[in-house]
């Protein structure tokens, strides 16, 4: 067996053709002790697994030349790389991708776009499971060796006069200190096992077979051990059976070790729980016991309120022992002697489970009453907020709570789970700290969208659109350079209505289209009247949805509209999302290239978000960059906010593109991003989205009838670039 070398960090290979996915892994890995050596190709991934031997390799599934499934299946063929952990990156919603992954012998996979945050998390626990698999295989090894010099224990029992006949290593197996006995292979039979262990001896004197089973025996110092048994019927020439030989083993270790994986697969490391495999083969089959039996059970499903504020302030040191506290306190509410499960026939208890994170679920079996599972959902209440001992600081935290029942809410493991799923999201928006039952009331809010749907196809025709304009400063001049067009819905019913309440609806109902068309006629006639009212050139930023770009003539539209409003093209920028281009590529690359030959800027917007591949982008012939707010938000209090946004900067740099930070909303903020390069600026630090007339106020222009309003911002309104 080969063992791998000890080393003082866990290294890690990455294998990747993206240099920024790389980069951000190092990035995510190295401050959590982590050694990173990274590669681009198939290639270089196969000589430096060689060489190296890691502990755990990071392998993209798509690069050039030998591709990760093909590096998998290599790797998975050497000796050393036999039970290396391996995670494949791939593509979201790629199943192909995944089971391919699966079967060149992948241990897990991880989605892209990657959360950084929790990445370190799965490499830590992949290689603890690893390294337990790896003890676990080193054991059995030494137990092998040892057996394989250890005498077996065999013995003879003659049926005629009762004599039995052992070897030594049966008395020192069955007996304390090898003390003989009148019959050692059933004076030491564990009491619940005697009856089976004689009834397989009657079974093999009367049918005249050889038999195998185990059983278990309890030596004088209470000490339980599992032994293996082999034995076979002699005859006479009669067929009238006359002796019985066998064979005992001490098989006790290797059971020790099957049970440990077997905890491996159906119980979580950190809180000792059963996990979600396990969570969901015993509801299925509480499930079955309810219908056959006319029964009722729940599903609770918890997620810890604020417990990333935990994580993040404290360490996640502290977050695993409040996990575990919480764990604990959970099994003490629905102990078997306490909860509303019965030991009757074949219905599973209640159980506790964490589903990964602080997201837990519990099964309630044999409800009889609601009130009883209402009962324990308070009490859980109660016993989570209770203050919590650590590092010597009292903790306090709170959870949310959502309940499905079975038959009334779902009759399937799946959809109770996810039902309670949706009645704990319900519990949050409550206010947290509290339960929500899940209730077919709950689809008020779908028919809140069937009335927000109706409204929606008639907001165009009724002109209750409105686009407003956020300013974009340059860092180099601190002056307004472009804006941003924004749609903005006021229905009169229902008052303003939020983009990311509408626009999404718009998209799944195919109106998302309309309204993209109207937003750019608008604001190209709007950009045309600042032009002629005296304000300096600006860029005009517009989105565009993924459902105009792949299923409708984007580039006809431009052109139409760019003719009719007479729009020089060089001052229309174009905003597309990472799933866009990463969705249509052969097709991407031949529209953007036309829009480009018309003069037309082009710009990925909410960068991070999506696919996050720069060796993707290189295809494309794009303009700007512009970093998603997310990152933004966090980039002085969060080093991997701070290090991916500056890693984009540079990288972005590299490839000749600007860069626009979104949400920039403190002076913080901006220092940290004009310390850094980047181009443009973008948020409320500056200005929030106005209406065309205020545009036209910074520059003590009037491109509109209506006066002119200050809009503040840090730096003076000059006209200009």
């Amino acid at each position: 067996m080969i063992r791998k070398m000890k080393r003082s960090a866990p290294l890690v290979m990455v294998a990747d053709d993206d240099l920024y996915i790389r980069l951000l892994t190092r990035e995510s890995l190295e401050p959590s002790g982590f050694a990173v050596r990274d590669v681009q190709s198939g290639a270089e991934a196969l000589e430096l697994f060689q060489n190296l031997v890691p502990d755990i390799v990071l392998l993209d599934v798509m690069m050039p030349g030998m591709d990760g499934f093909s590096v998998c299946s290599a790797i998975r063929r050497t000796e050393p790389g036999r039970d290396t952990p391996i995670l494949m990156m791939t593509g979201l919603n790629d199943l192909e991708s995944i089971d391919r992954a699966y079967e060149a012998g992948a241990t897990d996979f991880i989605t892209k776009p990657i959360n950084w945050h929790i990445l370190r998390y799965r490499v830590s626990y992949i290689l603890r499971a690893s390294n337990a698999f790896e003890q676990l295989k080193e054991s059995k090894a030494v137990l092998a060796h040892a057996q394989s010099l250890a005498h077996i224990g065999s013995w003879e029992w003659d049926l005629t006069t009762g004599d039995i006949h052992c070897s030594d290593e049966v008395y020192n197996i069955c007996c304390v200190d090898g003390e003989r006995t009148a019959n050692p292979i059933l004076d030491s039979v564990h009491q619940l096992d005697r009856a089976f262990v004689q009834g397989s001896i009657d079974e093999a004197v009367e049918k005249k077979i050889p038999l195998s089973f185990d059983y278990r025996i309890l030596l004088a110092d209470a000490v339980e051990r599992t032994l293996h048994a082999e034995l076979v019927t002699v005859v006479d020439e009669d067929a009238r059976p006359i002796r019985l030989t066998g064979t005992i083993q001490d098989i006790t270790e290797r059971k020790r070790a099957e049970e440990q994986i077997r905890l491996l697969a159906y119980y979580d490391a950190l809180t000792g729980l059963p996990n979600r495999r396990f969570f969901l083969q015993q509801l299925e089959q509480a499930i079955v016991y309810a219908n056959r039996n006319d029964r009722m059970l729940a599903v609770l499903y918890l997620d810890l309120d604020r417990f990333k504020l935990v994580n993040d302030t404290m360490g996640h040191g502290v977050g695993d022992k409040l996990l575990q506290d919480v764990a604990d306190r959970l099994q003490h509410c629905v102990r078997r002697s306490d909860c509303l499960a019965t030991a009757e026939g074949d219905l599973p208890g209640s159980l506790v489970s964490r589903l990964g994170g602080d997201e837990f679920t519990i099964l309630l079996s044999d409800i009889e009453h609601f009130q009883d599972v209402a009962k324990v959902a308070r009490r859980i209440l109660e016993v989570i907020s209770m203050p919590y001992s650590l590092e010597g600081r009292e903790v306090f935290v709170s959870t949310s709570i959502g309940i499905s029942l079975y038959p009334f809410d779902a009759t399937s493991a799946s959809d109770l789970i996810r039902n309670a799923d949706g009645a704990m999201y319900q519990a949050k928006e409550e206010g947290r700290n509290g339960y929500q039952i899940y209730d077919e009331s709950m689809n008020s809010r779908a028919l809140e969208r069937i009335i927000l749907e109706s409204k929606l196809h008639k907001a165009l025709k009724n002109q209750e659109f409105t686009v407003y304009y956020q300013p974009q400063i340059s860092s180099r001049t601190g002056t307004v350079i472009g804006v941003e067009a924004l749609v903005r819905w006021n229905n009169p019913e229902l008052g303003v209505v939020e983009p990311a309440r509408f626009l999404p609806l718009a998209e799944e109902i195919g109106l998302v289209i309309q309204i993209d068309e109207w937003v750019l006629g608008e604001s190209c006639r709007q950009h045309r009247l600042w032009m002629e009212a005296g304000l300096p050139p600006l860029t005009l930023a517009v989105n565009v949805s993924g459902q105009h770009f792949a299923r409708y003539d984007l580039l006809g539209t431009v052109t139409r509209v760019l003719s009719e409003t007479g729009m020089d093209p060089g001052h229309l920028e174009l905003e597309l999302t990472e799933g866009v281009l990463m969705a249509h590529t052969e097709k991407t690359v031949k529209m953007l290239t036309a829009l480009k030959q018309m003069g037309v800027r082009l710009a990925i917007d909410d960068f991070g978000t999506g696919f996050s591949s720069l060796s993707y982008l290189k295809r494309f012939p794009l303009d700007v960059l512009k970093i998603d707010r997310t990152f933004i938000d966090d980039i002085i209090t969060d080093p991997d906010d701070a290090a991916i946004t500056l890693a984009t900067i540079e990288m972005a740099h590299t490839m000749k593109l600007q860069v626009v930070a979104e949400g920039v909303e403190t002076q913080e903020q901006l220092e940290f991003l004009r310390g850094n390069s980047c181009d443009i600026f973008q948020g409320y630090l500056f200005s929030h989205p106005v209406l065309p007339d205020q545009i036209a106020a910074m520059f003590g222009a009037a491109a509109t009838s209506a006066p002119p309003q200050a809009v503040s911002s840090p730096y003076p309104p000059t006209a200009g670039q």
